[in-house]
């Protein structure tokens, strides 16, 4: 019985305009891997980034130059081999995952040794805008536990003074996305510590984070564009706190498991995030995020319409998948 692979592009319009500081978005475009073997599928999704010069386009193209392996029977080592890391490694590492976990009837989670999955506290994440109308997406929110808070370098204080009025008791996260420099982080983190902003995720650009080593943060730090994968995990130890793992950037579910334990043999704490997606993108990602410090699995919340299943949130926490959407 031979191996059949699926390709597709798909797009999911958002609820609203998503502001960050390189851009907005409007729609989460991505790609979806099917793997099927007579009544076995196995499926996944990834989120072409272009920050990272992906296209969907791009993606596709580098997903068929592997079709022929994956039909031939390449497993999640080949394909980690043979692929770089990135988005489109990511859709069929976590497809063949998933195709396994239903062909042999036991969960990914299982196979992959952890403990019984529950659920996890994650961010919901407001973007930028002006100052009234953050303060109003965040009173809006204002029960969710942790809010996570897009902002460039300008207006800093109005907008998280707005966001902290109308969410007084939340937990606050800010993510500037390579948006400021050193000297303006030097000016903002004791502000940021009086407000009670519990992390600072990714603040510089990669290639001009070298000052943070100097920099005394009351404020944890937390690496996202500066890490993808395990390799040069001991060049960021003096820069930042925390890193964020996602599994567009480490290529799947594979490298992921492998980032984190090499993270925490550093001394890193852990953040899981997402790209913009649906609950399949999610699914993955929620058995990496087990006990992370920071969970940031939002961006089903973040779509006009999610997948039917989806995964589960409830009092501002992400649930496992069913099996029936994933794992």
């Amino acid at each position: 019985m031979s191996r059949r692979v699926e390709i597709r592009a798909e797009s999911f319009p958002l609820a609203r305009p998503f502001a960050i500081s390189r851009g907005v978005k409007t729609a989460a475009d991505v790609v979806v891997v099917e793997i099927t073997e007579g009544d076995v599928k196995g499926w996944a999704e990834c989120v072409p980034y272009p920050r990272y010069d992906e296209t969907v386009e791009g993606v596709i193209a580098d997903i068929e130059k592997v079709r022929a392996a994956l039909e031939d029977g390449a497993d999640t080592t080949a394909i980690n081999e043979i692929m770089r890391a990135g988005a489109a490694r990511n859709a069929v590492d976590c497809a063949l995952w998933d195709f396994y976990a239903k062909r042999d009837g036991i969960s990914v989670a299982e196979t992959a040794g952890l403990a019984p999955l529950k659920s996890e506290i994650t961010a919901e994440t407001i973007g930028m805008g002006t100052p009234d109308e953050m303060g109003a997406r965040a009173a809006e929110l204002s029960a969710a536990p942790l809010l996570k808070i897009k902002i460039n370098a300008e207006d800093i204080e109005k907008r998280l003074d707005a966001v902290r009025a109308g969410a007084p008791n939340a937990r606050i996260i800010v993510d500037p996305n390579e948006g400021w420099d050193v000297a303006l982080l030097s000016e903002k983190v004791r502000y940021l510590a009086e407000i009670g902003v519990e992390m600072l995720e990714q603040p510089v650009p990669v290639g001009q984070d070298g000052g943070l080593a100097a920099l005394d943060s009351p404020v944890p730090i937390c690496a996202d564009e500066s890490v993808h994968t395990a390799d040069g995990l001991e060049d960021l130890v003096k820069r930042y706190d925390m890193v964020n793992i996602k599994l567009d950037k480490t290529g799947g579910l594979t490298e992921a498991l492998k980032l984190r334990a090499r993270a925490e043999a550093l001394g890193f704490e852990i953040m899981v995030g997402c790209m913009v997606g649906s609950s399949l993108a999610m699914a993955p990602a929620v058995l990496v995020a087990q006990g992370a410090k920071i969970v940031d699995l939002d961006g089903p919340l973040l779509l006009k319409e999610d997948r039917t299943p989806g995964l589960n949130f409830t009092d501002g926490r992400i649930h496992p998948a069913d099996p029936e959407l994933w794992g």
